[in-house]
């Protein structure tokens, strides 16, 4: 009951602050230079035509009879009408529900690849510190945290799509899994190279441990003993990261979509930026922020299933 309490508080401040991110944006957005009827129109169009557009998304209001509008759009799910005519989805709501697939699948693939190949690495590394495959393991997780996406990505494409013509390249349509391998190997190389060193440290520090060094002691070794001893302590920092990154790849994999033309959350954010589609851009911010409290919730509950001390100690 404690436990439920405790989400739930935590699900409320989550949702106030969903709602104080939604007020700054729509604020925010007003301040930037920029009128979208002359972006979304044209510099050539017409008194009448501009009168039109800002009566269309209520952009001749005042900033309160505009966050009312837009609340009440999202009271109704619909989140508003996109501004350009080129989206042909009558809501906001409907554009984001056919791009979220896009960065929600990329997102969860790179989050795979990074998991599969930092935690055996991290595991290698610990249980042989300062040897040569512990500093292996600490070089690349230097390189994938230095090397930026919108180097890396290029170079992949160069390397397996210009050079050896394996995968397929941005320019290609989206057709199957191959599409997704280049820009999810892209995003989870830096990734692995964050969560490499969090499963080192952790599986060091429960190897110190006073109950895992009585285990060794009676002679318990092994790929069993690691999975039943050592990572359920070790993997709490680690599932904490995981979470943390998963949710920042809603609206992190900007660049990558926009290198290897996904049409994605990110792609399309930025593209309403461009033309001040503040609806579309409010949509994309909401849909972000909600990830974020949906992810970070979903952690707070695999807590427990990890670690049962979790459980007792809340």
């Amino acid at each position: 009951m404690d436990r439920g309490r405790t989400i739930a508080l935590k699900t409320g401040r989550a949702l106030g602050s969903v709602l104080m991110v939604v007020i700054l944006v729509f604020l925010a957005l007003r301040m930037v230079p920029g009128d979208p009827a002359i972006l979304i129109l044209g510099e050539q169009a017409r008194p009448a035509d501009i009168e039109r557009f800002e009566k269309a998304t209520h952009l001749d209001k005042a900033l309160p009879q505009q966050l009312q509008a837009y609340l009440g759009d999202i009271a109704d799910g619909s989140l508003g009408k996109p501004y350009q005519a080129r989206f042909d989805t009558p809501t906001v709501s409907s554009l984001l529900s056919d791009r979220l697939p896009y960065t929600l699948e990329l997102a969860i693939v790179a989050i795979l690849l990074a998991i599969l190949i930092a935690v055996p690495a991290g595991i290698i590394a610990a249980l042989r510190p300062n040897g040569l495959m512990d500093r292996a393991v600490l070089g690349f997780s230097l390189v994938g945290v230095a090397v930026p996406t919108f180097w890396l990505g290029p170079m992949l494409i160069y390397i397996f799509t210009v050079s050896m013509d394996i995968l397929p390249g941005p320019a290609e349509p989206i057709t199957g899994p191959a599409h997704l391998l280049l820009p999810a190997l892209t995003l989870a190389f830096g990734l692995s190279g964050k969560l490499v060193r969090f499963v080192r440290t952790g599986v060091l520090e429960v190897l110190s441990e006073e109950y895992v060094l009585v285990a060794r002691s009676k002679g318990l070794h092994g790929p069993q003993f690691l999975l039943k001893h050592v990572l359920p302590g070790a993997l709490i920092p680690v599932v904490t990261l995981i979470g943390v990154q998963l949710a920042a790849l809603l609206g992190g994999t900007i660049v990558v979509e926009q290198v290897f033309a996904r049409p994605g959350i990110g792609r399309l954010l930025m593209d309403a930026i461009y033309v001040r589609d503040y609806n579309v851009v409010q949509g994309c911010v909401l849909t972000i922020a909600v990830g974020y409290v949906v992810v970070h919730l979903f952690v707070d509950l695999i807590y427990t299933w990890i670690d049962p001390r979790v459980k007792a100690e809340a």
